[in-house]
């Protein structure tokens, strides 16, 4: 079964990546195929004539009609007072249209000569030409200089251009002017070959006679005077269509076309021309398009239509980007220096000093790197009200507890549980926490002396509920760690100032939070349900109407991933995870009250800012690479130097905000090309992972104990004796007493210090013990029970509902988990629901239903009957093997 899965596993990851090459080999077909449709040209105009040591005389001396096909050369002009009038470079949506009615307003048709890209986008324009009686000619597809092409992109250029006009009417013209031509005495050695190539496909080269410059809008009278050929002269007339301002011409046009018949010309195409120089002799210029033809032309055009349809969607896009973008940066300079002021202002004040014993919960999985920094970091702070430590170790196979026990800290103590993931070791922590206020921290976390007594001290505020404190990168030694301390300030904290004072904190991150053990009481605990477990637990809290704020002097530091795969699974998970938390909690978009607020104002900022300004930022890096090759690199160089201006501008702002010094930031030019490239495809993988649907298992990072590496930390109390302030029911020596614990979430009973009761357990087969009667006659801890051992309340049980305690004599049965009553939707917070009247003004968030939301095993150990499985538990001080 191990080795299907494994094989399972490389087949979806094979499948992804299939799937990720195919979307970006398609993303560049297409900005190909819209780089070559979009080449911009420069309207026709002669730029000077070269040698003509290889055009034989009879063309230079002949008419601007040339036919070189089978080998011989030919060419013909027009007979006398017959003018051909020709127009290069459209379709053109606004300007054709114009021309095509002077035309008719005139009863005279035209040629006009076609750049390919154009009428793929504007088949209509050309296919009523075409039944108006207008001739089609070829005049390449994207309007190069085709001297300066190799033979393959030549016959490409006019392929390609047939297949569009194909598309258009069904037909293949035989009429080809080269781009930048002029008139035949103008042929040279570099584009004579060209003609001679043409003939070689079967085209008729189409020269000029006169050329009304009107590319370059010399006016009105001086565009006629050029289209006026000599005497009585017969001409083919160069005009445009498209290519710029074409108001000119529309005027010069309505006035030449009535001179020139009052003169006593006729106007006709250039095949009607060629006829009449032949005698009257038919002229084929156009053929019916084979069924092949007319399949590959309705591909072509779908390609380009396609293309097209991408590039638009991309530049919407881009401007949702670029609005998104200046908004944050309004919003994070308004929001965010007013946060700063109020906070750091003389007279601000949570309230009262709080100086509430804390119990801090370290979970803990193979954390032996950094294990010892962080305990004695958080054991020797300075709060006043003393701290408990309670590392949960995680099932660890690397000696991390054994570790934390060697260290004989007074006021710190290790439990063992089988691994279960972090949320269950933090609900165990929970459990058998002493203390009402809870500090969260992750095992390779270093706190600064002072952390946990500024942490707590937004607890001052009844109202606050969990507290987010400020996370620091300690390994700040490598470019890659570099980057992410960036990304800590800029991403983190300084969005952590915005969230606050909008009071839709989003995540408070497992380096260093705080919680009331009552506001975790009210979300059930912490849920397994997602990858993100803080993010979960924080958008519960605010929808059940508890405050969570952001505390900047309570500082963590933690040691950030120093490879790119590293990064890549932690982030990874990180951005799967919150997606988890935001579907999770979809429901609040449409409730009422706190949770109601949270959802239509918090849900909207994570969506928009933290997922698909994100998502959509790599369009930036996209459309400057196709800018710079195949656009105005001057314009597309000043608009991604001002984008990078503004997120300089951010960065400075936030690390004055933070108190960080600016040196970091030399390396924020580079973070442009590798660390934001990577972050878009970790968060595209978990899109992809969360739309298909697929499981994402938890990576373990590779850790170097390098997170106190650049910060201040506590002194551990000498001589091993517990701080002055230790409190009470915490020894000086010795084990913690496992007895004096604290019902789930519950607040604890004042139980005797380690000296007192314990337990008879009898060692069952698999290594667990089950719960006998303690020693003190108590009887054995029911569901829902307060921790083993501990006393609850006269007249309530463990829950603080009313009921008899101690039970009935005999009575050990266990009490199903969740509670029966809980109910709940599947956009709930999960976990018990909470007992007893609701606070006032806020709103109690639903608990899902039992099989959605079970807490597991090892959780639920705590509160099982008289033959329960007793958690391995031991004080640092203890011995090896010495159970609670």
């Amino acid at each position: 079964m191990t080795r299907r899965r494994k094989d399972d596993k490389k087949r979806f990851s094979f499948t992804r990546l299939v799937f990720g090459v195919l979307l970006l080999s398609m993303l560049a077909g297409v900005l190909f195929v819209e780089a070559y449709v979009n080449a911009e040209f420069h309207p026709d105009h002669s730029e000077g004539r070269g040698l003509r040591t290889r055009v034989p005389q009879s063309v230079i001396d002949g008419g601007p009609i040339i036919d070189t096909r089978n080998g011989a050369v030919r060419s013909y002009t027009l007979p006398a007072k017959t003018i051909a009038l020709t127009f290069d470079d459209g379709p053109d949506p606004q300007w054709t249209p114009r021309i095509v009615e002077v035309l008719r307003r005139h009863n005279v048709n035209a040629t006009f000569f076609v750049v390919g890209t154009q009428v793929t986008r504007h088949a209509d324009i050309v296919a009523e030409l075409a039944r108006g009686g207008d001739e089609i000619g070829i005049h390449s597809f994207t309007h190069p200089r085709l001297d300066n092409l190799s033979q393959w992109q030549r016959e490409l250029e006019y392929s390609q251009t047939q297949l569009a006009v194909i598309r258009a009417t069904g037909r293949k013209s035989a009429l080809l002017r080269l781009p930048y031509s002029s008139s035949a005495n103008a042929i040279d050695d570099a584009n004579w070959p060209l003609i001679e190539e043409a003939g070689q496909l079967g085209y008729l080269s189409v020269m000029t006679d006169t050329d009304s410059r009107d590319w370059s809008r010399p006016g009105v009278d001086a565009i006629v005077r050029g289209a006026t050929p000599e005497g009585d002269n017969g001409s083919i007339v160069l005009m445009h269509d498209a290519g710029g301002d074409r108001a000119q011409t529309i005027e010069a046009l309505d006035r030449f076309i009535p001179m020139m018949q009052q003169r006593g010309y006729t106007f006709t195409t250039v095949s009607g021309g060629l006829a009449k120089a032949l005698d009257g002799r038919d002229v084929a210029v156009d053929a019916p398009a084979t069924p092949a033809d007319k399949r590959r032309a309705i591909a072509l055009v779908t390609a380009v239509s396609v293309a097209d349809w991408i590039m638009e969607l991309l530049r919407v896009l881009f401007l949702i980007v670029g609005v998104l973008t200046i908004g944050r940066t309004l919003a994070l300079f308004l929001l965010a220096g007013r946060h700063a002021r109020k906070r750091r202002a003389k007279t601000w004040r949570w309230g009262p000093p709080v100086e509430e014993p804390v119990s801090v919960i370290v979970p803990a999985y193979n954390e032996k790197e950094g294990i010892e920094a962080a305990v004695r970091s958080l054991a020797g702070g300075d709060h006043p009200g003393g701290i408990e430590v309670v590392v949960v170790d995680d099932g660890s196979t690397d000696g991390t507890a054994a570790l934390v026990e060697a260290m004989g800290l007074p006021n710190v103590r290790v439990v063992r549980i089988p691994n279960g993931g972090k949320p269950n070791a933090l609900n165990v922590g929970v459990a058998l926490a002493k203390h009402d206020l809870i500090v969260m921290v992750d095992g390779d976390t270093v706190f600064e002396p002072d952390s946990v007594r500024h942490l707590v001290q937004p607890f001052a505020d009844p109202t606050v509920g969990a507290v987010a404190g400020n996370v620091k990168v300690g390994n700040r030694g490598s470019i890659v760690a570099r980057w992410q301390h960036i990304e800590y300030v800029i991403g983190f904290n300084l969005d952590r100032r915005l969230y606050d004072l909008l009071q839709v904190m989003p995540t408070i991150p497992g380096a260093i939070g705080a919680f009331r053990r009552q506001a975790l009481r009210d979300i059930g605990g912490i849920s397994h349900d997602t990858l993100a477990e803080d993010t979960d637990a924080t958008m519960a809290l605010c929808r059940t109407g508890w405050r969570v704020v952001y505390e900047e002097r309570a500082r963590a530091w933690t040691e950030a991933p120093s490879t790119l795969r590293q990064l890549w699974l932690q982030r990874y998970r990180w951005s799967y995870g919150t997606m988890q938390a935001m579907w999770k909690h979809r429901r609040s978009l449409v409730d009422r009250g706190p949770s109601g607020r949270f959802g239509r104002v918090g849900l909207p900022f994570i969506a928009f800012f933290g997922i698909a300004l994100p998502l959509l930022a790599p369009l930036i890096d996209i459309l400057l690479v196709y800018g710079l090759f195949f656009s105005s690199w001057k314009i597309t160089t000043i608009a991604w130097l001002a984008m990078f201006g503004m997120q300089v501008l951010t960065a400075v702002v936030a690390f004055r905000l933070d108190k960080e010094k600016l040196r970091p930031l030399w390396v924020l030019p580079l973070q442009q090309f590798v660390y934001r490239q990577l972050m878009y495809i970790v968060l595209i993988q978990s899109m992809g992972t969360a739309l298909t649907g697929a499981r994402l298992r938890w990576h373990k990072l590779h850790r170097a104990g390098s997170a106190g590496s650049s910060a201040p930390i506590a002194t551990t109390p000498p001589g091993g004796s517990a701080p002055a302030s230790a409190p009470a029911g915490v020894s000086g020596s010795g084990p913690v007493g496992a007895h004096s614990g604290a019902s789930e979430f519950g607040r604890n009973d004042a139980g005797a210090p380690g000296g007192g009761a314990g337990f008879a357990a009898d060692e069952q087969a698999d290594g667990w013990a089950s719960v006998g009667a303690p020693a003190d006659g108590w009887p054995s801890a029911r569901a829902g029970a307060t921790r083993l051992g501990s006393r609850p309340p006269a007249g309530t049980d463990a829950f603080g509902a009313a009921g008899a305690w101690p039970p009935a004599e005999g009575d050990d049965s266990a009490r199903a988990w969740p509670p029966a009553d809980a109910t709940g939707t599947d956009g709930g917070v999960g976990g018990p629901a909470p007992t007893g009247p609701p606070r006032r003004g806020v709103a109690q968030v639903p608990h899902a239903s039992a099989p959605e939301h079970r807490v597991s095993e090892h959780t639920a150990a705590l509160y099982a009957g008289s033959r329960t499985r007793l958690l391995r538990s031991s004080s640092a001080a203890g011995s090896e093997g010495e159970e609670s």
